[in-house]
């Protein structure tokens, strides 16, 4: 079966244009032109991936972004935009995007990222993540230690879910760079330490045992052993 892409994008000739090359791509294709009318289909029709322009008339794509997520939509998104300052990116990035592409774009890059998303979600069907006493529902997004929720910012949990995923091994702080923040140069060690250390205050409170170990010279790891 193929897989299925929603694209949310108010300007209907390149809507039409994207449709026609996924679908020659071997995907199925939905458009849609507001965030109402993406938000209705995301949830009444959920897609495989989302694309998803920032600057939509009525609601916009970061609002439907957070709405989506709210609602538990689980599904990768890439996000679209004509901005490509920082703060832009990482106001799509925290509000729950998987990726980001800026306008203008090469279409064999929207492909390439699209299926990266779609093969780095078919490995990630497990629903709930654990470690000792430590639960994390992917999709309600909620994180239970010891029987007792914990609340977390977004980029906090998406930190804790990339090293319950990686449970027992070493992660590097390029990986987190590259996966959890979706940078590829110009992030400094210290923001990465500065969550950690903020997650781990959160979850690791006082009578519990130590879950996310500091591995010297490399990064980070969760141990649940």
């Amino acid at each position: 079966m193929a897989q299925s892409i929603l694209i949310v994008e108010d300007q209907k000739r390149l809507a039409a244009s994207l449709r026609k090359g996924l679908e020659e791509e071997g995907f199925e294709v939905t458009t849609a032109h507001t965030g109402e009318e993406g938000f209705y289909i995301a949830t009444t029709r959920p897609p495989d991936a989302l694309v998803l322009d920032i600057m939509l008339p009525g609601r916009d794509g970061l609002q439907v972004l957070h709405d989506l997520r709210e609602r538990g939509f689980a599904k990768p998104v890439l996000i679209l935009t004509s901005r490509d300052a920082v703060e832009d990116r990482v106001a799509g990035l925290d509000g729950g995007a998987d990726d980001y592409l800026v306008k203008p774009f090469a279409f064999a890059e929207l492909v390439a990222r699209l299926r990266a998303l779609l093969r780095r979600n078919l490995g990630e069907r497990e629903l709930v993540l654990r470690a000792d006493d430590l639960e994390v529902d992917l999709v309600a997004r909620r994180v239970v230690r010891a029987g007792v929720e914990v609340e977390l910012s977004h980029r906090e949990f998406e930190l804790l879910a990339f090293l319950l995923r990686h449970k027992n091994e070493a992660v590097t702080r390029d990986m987190l760079a590259r996966d959890v923040w979706k940078e590829l140069d110009g992030l400094t060690t210290n923001v990465i330490e500065v969550c950690v250390n903020s997650l781990r205050k959160k979850v690791e409170r006082s009578g519990l045992r130590q879950l996310i170990h500091t591995v010297r010279g490399v990064g980070y790891a969760v141990r649940d052993r």
